[in-house]
């Protein structure tokens, strides 16, 4: 059975805080982990060397995430990387009408298809986990746990 060790995500986010919180809690995972701060970052990324799965912000400079979704779509090699939305506008003008887009287009499917931020980490992990059909491990949901009760004690 594959494992999280077997499998790259890409984590595209124009907020470098954001992008290295998800990092932390994939590579946490035992994933490895590659970033990009904007579509056009992460399409040079994806043809060089394609991911397992992409951790996709919708709201982003240069291009968004929706664009880059479409342009992966339309390419046949790249149309079956799996995609999680990541985004902090899926309920207002900046980002609801390309997220309802993608909804109705069927360019996103499925249960897990976005997350809303702040991200839970046990949630974010599981999501790709379910996704690329890997097993959920409760090691995993501690050391994450672990890791955010050490990061509150220390504010």
């Amino acid at each position: 059975m594959e494992r999280a060790e077997d499998k790259t995500i890409l984590v595209v986010d124009d907020e470098p805080n954001v992008r290295d919180y998800l990092t932390m809690i994939l590579e946490d995972a035992g994933f490895r982990v590659i970033g990009a701060g904007d579509g056009e970052a992460a399409l040079e990324i994806i043809r060089k060397d394609k991911p397992d799965f992409i951790s996709l912000d919708l709201v982003m400079p240069r291009k968004s995430g929706h664009k880059l979704l479409s342009e992966l779509r339309r390419d046949q090699e790249l149309a079956r990387i799996p995609v999680l939305i990541v985004t902090a506008h899926a309920k207002d003008d900046l980002g609801k009408k390309d997220l309802d887009d993608m909804l109705e287009n069927k360019m996103i499917t499925g249960p897990g298809t976005y997350l809303e931020k702040p991200v839970n980490p046990n949630s974010y992990v599981r999501a790709i986990q379910r996704a690329l059909g890997l097993e959920e491990s409760p090691r995993v949901e501690e050391k994450i746990g672990l890791k955010e009760e050490l990061q509150e004690s220390i504010k």
